[in-house]
């Protein structure tokens, strides 16, 4: 038994010295490797590696199982892109950017942040080159900001204009005996049309080709100042199709500047930076620019006034996970966190949501006004903060957003399916009913509402959206009445936005965080993203391997992947939604 005694203390001694010596021993070797002769573990003459392929998301969603997996399927962050541009404008050691165009799934306003970024680097006179074996319209709208656009001898590049393709599942649920019935307010309101139509309405149809002719205005625009090439003649070169063209066109017409193979780069980027052609050049990837800040934070003096970015992305409500998309009790919970947090003086709201569950929106929107109560709120707005999206932004003190923001989208729906005839006459089921009151059943999904619950719902659908509407105009100083004017649903982008009155200014999150600080009158403060990112191994224990099945998914699904997962989680979604529609392509 002694010696029974004698293994547990010396285990217990030997956990208590693991855990207290390894933390100090780790602490040492950071030192070690942000404090070399130049103080930083980045060597002279590098540069900066942007590898642009896999999928481009608000916040990077580190994927252990797929690390595990062996899966070299990337997911990059856009927060952690911008940082890594930011750091190589001031690394000394850093002499450019080597942004190579791959296959990355990305959306308008995302590609224009990181454009606007990578622009004023190069007013720092550092070098930007771009290469491509073929680059997607939106990978080339990125790259067309470089000092150099380089194209692979037997690559391409895709210049086509803009399309919207939404897929339409009427058909296909009336062969399975489901019927979608459908409520809402809002004529522009299009996100229940694949479930009850075949073709846009007029309505969806009008307002898409808007908000698409202004995001691909915005688009030739910035490309047109950058390669010196007129608006009329990049639409003449898309009305053709420039994707599948020999690659000497691209240069002939000045999409490109030269063609040259992978390895004519590298030689081309080593003569840039004083390297040897003999000798090896240093690449430094977004994750090593990211450990590099984590070892500078964590060494760096705090200030004791803090400007919070709030990361809300994705669906509200649309999943059963806490870590999916924006889980309305999660995010309440963490805003009244930074609410009762003195040091936290402002807070933006970064807002990067198509939208979901009406009720989620509400009370997050309750959140955000007591937070406002106490220090100014600034939202600032990605690629989409419609419907819900916008429902949770508009109580701010200022709205900024990219001009190809999509926003507005004021207006519900309720979508409730009834399978009586996949139940009777599919799989031959028959049910009988006893009820104490006229409707007690009502919501079952045996059989079709009846009038009397239509009108119930209908009527529920309507005070919805007159909250929805008093909720914009109380926010927006603006009357009801001319909120409804710009509201039925209808999506508008960013630099519409303004005109309406929707958004104050045009601008990136850098913008907004400039506007929360001036308003919260602090001059010297620490800038801290919310939620904490997990580290590896937490993340690796609580990693539901369902995460890494979704992204997969994603890159497979592509354009349908938003489609396909609504219909999945209609099962998981509140009765009524306040939700935009998925129909831009911008590859």
């Amino acid at each position: 038994m002694k010696d029974f005694f004698k293994v547990v203390l010396a285990c217990t001694v030997s956990i208590v010295v693991v855990g207290v010596m390894l933390p100090i021993f780790g602490i040492v070797s950071l030192v070690s490797a942000v404090s070399s002769e130049n103080g930083s573990v980045i060597k002279e003459n590098s540069v900066l590696f942007l590898d642009l392929e896999g999928v481009l998301e608000e916040r990077a969603q580190e994927m252990p199982f797929a690390s595990v997996m062996g899966d070299a399927f990337q997911t990059y962050g856009l927060d952690d892109i911008l940082a890594s541009i930011k750091k190589a404008m001031v690394d000394k050691n850093i002499k450019g950017i080597y942004l190579q165009a791959g296959m990355m799934e990305a959306e308008a306003a995302s590609l224009e942040e990181i454009r606007g970024e990578l622009a004023t680097f190069k007013e720092s006179g550092k070098f930007v080159v771009a290469y491509g074996d073929q680059y997607s319209q939106g990978m080339y709208y990125l790259a067309s900001v470089a000092d150099k656009v380089i194209v692979n001898p037997s690559g391409s590049i895709a210049w086509h204009g803009l399309s919207s393709q939404p897929i339409f599942f009427t058909n296909v649920l009336e062969k399975l005996g489901i019927e979608m019935q459908i409520f809402k307010v809002g004529t522009y309101k299009s996100a229940v049309e694949p479930f009850i139509a075949t073709e846009m309405s007029d309505a969806n149809r009008e307002q898409v080709t808007e908000y698409m002719n202004s995001v691909w205005g915005d688009m030739i625009a910035a490309v047109s100042a950058s390669r010196g090439i007129s608006v009329d003649k990049l639409n003449e070169y898309a009305d053709r199709s420039m994707d599948l063209r020999q690659a000497r066109e691209y240069v002939e017409c000045g999409l490109a500047d030269t063609l040259l193979y992978k390895d004519g780069v590298l030689d081309y980027l080593k003569s840039l930076t004083g390297v040897g052609t003999d000798d090896k050049l240093s690449l430094v990837r977004v994750k090593d620019i990211k450990e590099n800040l984590k070892a500078e934070g964590i060494l760096a003096d705090l200030y004791d006034s803090k400007v919070a970015v709030y990361y809300a992305f994705g669906e509200i409500d649309s999943s059963t996970s806490a870590d999916e998309g924006i889980n309305s009790e999660k995010v309440t919970k963490e805003l009244r966190e930074l609410r009762e947090d003195e040091s936290v003086k402002a807070v933006v709201l970064r807002v990067n949501s198509p939208g979901g569950s009406a009720y989620g929106s509400e009370q997050i929107w309750r959140e955000v006004c007591l937070l406002k109560a106490v220090k100014p709120v600034v939202v600032s707005m990605g690629d989409y903060a419609a419907s819900g999206g916008y429902y949770i932004s508009c109580a701010a003190d200022r709205i900024v957003a990219n001009s190809t923001t999509l926003t507005g989208s004021i207006g519900i729906f309720g979508m409730i399916p009834s399978v009586e005839k996949l139940l009777n006459d599919k799989l031959g089921l028959e049910f009988d009913l006893v009820k104490t009151n006229k409707l007690a059943d009502m919501g079952t999904l045996t059989r079709p509402f009846n009038d009397a619950e239509k009108a119930i719902m209908q009527e529920y659908i309507e005070e919805g959206y007159k909250l929805f509407l008093k909720r914009c105009a109380d926010g927006r100083g603006m009357s009801v009445e001319d909120i409804d004017k710009i509201g039925q649903g209808r999506v508008w982008t960013g630099s519409k936005a303004v005109e309406l009155g929707l958004v104050d200014e045009i601008g990136d999150l850098d913008k907004a965080i400039d506007i929360a600080a001036l308003l919260a009158e602090v001059e010297e403060y620490e800038v801290v993203s919310y939620p904490a990112e997990s580290d590896f191994m937490t993340k690796l224990l609580d990693e539901d391997k369902g995460e890494y099945l979704e992204t997969m998914a994603q890159k497979t699904l592509g354009d349908y992947y938003r489609s396909v997962r609504f219909i999945r989680n209609i099962r998981n979604c509140h009765p009524v939604q306040a939700r935009m529609p998925f129909e831009l392509n911008i590859r």
